[in-house]
């Protein structure tokens, strides 16, 4: 567990402090639903990892198999936006900065850059592109730029070793290719999360610019569909809740990682599932579990 962080005069909006001064004593414990929920999709086949911790205090409240590493897809885009930000304190790259897309960096799926006519865009809108929308385009213009080694070694730095973005985004992967654009365990990205929440990652500045991106996602579609936001305006806190987070999609595979904060609490999670999606009610099934887990963090911080 990392030190706690000295108050910034400056906090984001987005940032969620390590102090709770509207906690209360009586704050639920109970995740019954989620771990039920989770098991019902462990009983029918389901690989499952969760883990949801109190951000005042780091007590455990929620484990299922947190060790166990899994495929998480565009959450491990969390690791290039932390480069990114790192890198923007140089001079010769900075968040103007233009970089171009070049057709080996296309490639199908999530994203917006491919639908727009702009061949270049600046470094920090790939950045908010990326945290906005998972952008294929984006990720891969912006892996090209700082070189996806950079990544792996700021990765190790963080003292990440079940976490990592392993790749390019591809439309077909090869042999000779990762098997998975990301993995990680959910031990580690509740740590994460909670580190970036804190300001620990980087420095205050560099926390708030990553949480900044990340409070731009549009994909509510899992662990936050319990939550009652916006898709497209949810940057601010609504009826005392704040939220930012970051989700992997891909055949078989929802995972999504974030931070929580409301009126009574804040906490850090993850939840992971790989599965077969063979069918539509299989895939529904994995929403709705995923969705049970969000309704016991509302409920606990709420």
């Amino acid at each position: 567990m990392v030190a706690p962080a000295q108050e910034s005069e400056r906090r984001s909006r987005h940032a969620v402090a390590r102090g709770g001064k509207h906690r209360q004593s009586a704050v639920p414990s109970s995740f019954e639903r989620g771990f039920h929920s989770l098991g019902e999709l462990a009983m029918g086949g389901a690989q499952v990892s969760a883990r949801a911790t109190d951000l005042a205090t780091g007590r455990v409240l929620f484990s299922v198999d947190d060790h166990v590493v899994m495929p998480t897809a565009g959450i491990g885009t969390v690791l290039l936006l932390i480069e990114v930000a790192s890198r923007l304190r140089d001079a010769d790259f900075g968040a103007y900065t233009i970089l171009d897309r070049t057709p080996r960096d296309s490639v199908d799926g999530s994203g917006l850059w491919q639908h727009l006519q702009a061949p270049s865009l600046p470094v920090a809108d790939l950045a908010a592109l990326v945290g906005a929308t998972n952008d294929n385009l984006a990720t891969n213009v912006l892996l090209r730029a700082v070189g996806l080694e950079a990544v792996r070694r700021r990765t190790e730095e963080l003292g990440l070793s079940g976490t990592g973005l392993l790749d390019l985004v591809r439309d077909s992967r090869g042999p000779d290719d990762a098997p998975n654009l990301s993995i990680g365990s959910a031990r580690e990205l509740t740590w994460l999360f909670t580190a970036l929440a804190r300001g620990e990652i980087l420095d205050d500045d560099g926390s708030e610019r990553v949480l900044g991106w990340l409070s731009l996602n549009s994909d509510l579609s899992m662990v936050a569909s319990a939550f009652g936001f916006s898709p497209h305006a949810h940057r601010g806190p609504s009826h005392g809740v704040l939220l930012v987070n970051k989700t992997g999609c891909d055949n078989g595979v929802r995972s999504e990682a974030g931070v929580l904060r409301g009126p009574r609490a804040g906490v850090a999670y993850a939840v992971s599932i790989f599965f077969d999606d063979h069918n539509l009610s299989s895939r529904l099934s994995v929403l709705d579990g995923m969705r049970s887990v969000g309704l016991d963090l509302l409920e606990y911080v709420h």
